[in-house]
């Protein structure tokens, strides 16, 4: 018989002696294994008082961006949903109107913008496409839920906090990556 890999071994059809019969020595190879893994470390942690390290490069949660005055980034110019290979990311423009100069940066806004999280593969690809730093992926994973409709995060829900009322919820939402950004 031959074959590619040469990794065929013949079966051996001897009869088992009798430690053999009785899977002795089987039985006592498991149990080193086991023991041997009963003295390392566990790969399991306590998940809500432990949080474990995530790599750098770690991809997360969608967050709207806002600029140091409060004011929304996003411009609804849509580049970030064309660059979304997963079309994931639907958004309405809307124009502002006088006396909303805090509000939004721009003359034009995002009105509705929603971004289906069954659908996204956390490519990075609307945070690179976006003009205006209106989009990033955060270091934090989506929270699990029950429904389809709560993996649909509208505006709101992807809105940053505002800096100025906020500044502590501010930070968190930024990050350390932002940090670290901004630090070199």
């Amino acid at each position: 018989m031959t074959t590619l890999t040469n990794r065929a071994k013949p079966v051996d059809r001897k009869p088992m002696t009798f430690l053999e019969s009785i899977y002795l020595w089987n039985i006592f190879k498991g149990m080193m294994i086991t023991l041997k893994h009963f003295f390392k470390k566990k790969a399991t942690i306590q998940y809500p008082e432990q949080t474990r390290p995530f790599s750098p490069v770690f991809r997360g949660v969608q967050i709207l961006n806002r600029d140091e005055d409060g004011r929304e980034r996003c411009t609804a110019c849509g580049l970030c949903a064309l660059a979304c290979p997963a079309e994931a990311i639907t958004m309405e423009a809307a124009e502002r109107l006088s006396g909303e100069e805090n509000l939004y940066r721009e003359e034009k806004y995002a009105a509705k913008y929603e971004i289906n999280m069954l659908r996204c593969i956390f490519c990075g690809f609307c945070e690179e496409a976006c003009p205006k730093d209106a989009i990033y992926l955060s270091e934090t994973f989506a929270p699990s839920a029950y429904n389809r409709k709560n993996f649909i995060y509208n505006k709101q829900d992807l809105l940053i906090p505002d800096p100025k009322t906020q500044p502590e919820e501010f930070a968190q939402a930024k990050g350390l990556r932002e940090i670290n950004k901004k630090n070199k």
